[in-house]
């Protein structure tokens, strides 16, 4: 039974130990606290599937496994750079959410996506290595009941009452929607709201995520001969030798794009070299963590079509993971090597 005194007490008690909790509980963690390893700074390094970043985990030393959710991280040594790989799993939902998963369980000092992606610029050729300096979203879209320039806060391109914003070109014009044959589908690409301790409280808007410049220094710097055939169908090997490209923009979407006329608007509107569905997301996730980041794409073929030549040497070959790992090897070397000669 309670004695008068012990009544009188126990609210006092409780809000003491409620004001303890409350201040510990926000109060700031240690730096790194939830490193799974020993807290080594790394680089992180993302791929969607398994052929992607096998080669990648073949040749890393000292490797040791470590599993968030069931997604398996792999610590080790690649190229002399202390790493930590993962698969993230095809689309930009898997690559938002592994890619923060590394940073909140590893201490991450760069990111680095490998892996394949279908051509945009038909002047690219089946192999060929692209390093694009920006990222965009174009399929974050508004879909507006006509072709009409969207209104809906007044003026014509003003939808920021909603929280959105629409891309617009260097004029300051809304970006054209996509246009099926003759008439226009109303759908028109959008910028994304991003949040980080820079622009925090009020975030930004952004269409087009920049790949850190210093890692594209050393990317330029790459002078390394890719593979024309495949190590598993050694036969199948593409007309024109595979090249590294280094700049320009490149797309990513949730759509696996089978769509030549969409394609080509890609190409006509952004000038997009390439689209895969996880490299802009992976950007999105840099930047809100402001992590540099840089992405190593090997065009399979031209995104939607059948007429980009070479297509059937790619897929099963083999070659599109051997010449992404193979550039993303080479500048790891690279990037091993400057440092070294810094310090």
């Amino acid at each position: 039974m309670m004695t008068p005194l012990r009544q009188s007490l126990l609210p006092c008690l409780l809000a003491a130990a409620s004001m303890f909790f409350s201040s510990t509980s926000h109060a700031a963690p240690p730096p790194h606290q939830g490193c799974l390893s020993e807290c080594t700074p790394r680089i992180g390094i993302v791929s969607a599937f398994g052929a992607e970043a096998d080669i990648l985990l073949v040749q890393t030393q000292g490797k040791r496994e470590w599993q968030v959710n069931g997604n398996r991280f792999t610590t080790g040594t690649l190229r002399g750079n202390p790493v930590v790989i993962v698969l993230s799993g095809v689309s930009m939902i898997n690559a938002t959410m592994n890619t923060q998963l590394m940073l909140d369980h590893f201490r991450i000092e760069r990111l680095i996506l490998s892996g394949i992606a279908g051509g945009v610029n038909p002047a690219n050729h089946v192999g060929d290595v692209v390093v694009p300096e920006r990222w965009a979203m174009p399929m974050e879209i508004y879909w507006n009941g006509d072709g009409s320039t969207p209104a809906a806060c007044g003026k014509p391109g003003d939808i920021e009452c909603l929280g959105l914003k629409l891309a617009r070109d260097a004029d300051g014009k809304p970006l054209p929607a996509w246009q099926a044959g003759q008439e226009s589908t109303g759908m028109f690409m959008r910028e994304n709201f991003v949040m980080n301790a820079d622009n925090s409280p009020k975030g930004e808007f952004r269409f087009d995520y920049v790949a850190d410049p210093r890692m594209l220094a050393v990317a330029r710097g790459l002078s390394l001969a890719l593979d024309q055939c495949g190590p598993r169908e050694p036969k199948q090997c593409v007309s024109e030798p595979p090249v590294l490209r280094v700049g320009g923009r490149a797309a990513s979407g949730t759509a696996f794009l089978a769509n030549p006329a969409y394609r080509s608007y890609l190409y006509d509107t952004l000038q997009a070299e390439a689209i895969d569905m996880e490299t802009a997301a992976l950007a999105h996730v840099a930047y809100a963590n402001k992590i540099p980041f840089i992405a190593f794409r090997s065009l399979s073929d031209l995104a939607g079509g059948n007429d980009f030549k070479d297509v059937g040497a790619f897929f099963g070959s083999g070659l599109a993971e051997t010449n992404e790992a193979k550039v993303t090897l080479a500048f790891l070397e690279a990037w091993k090597k400057q440092d070294q000669q810094k310090k």
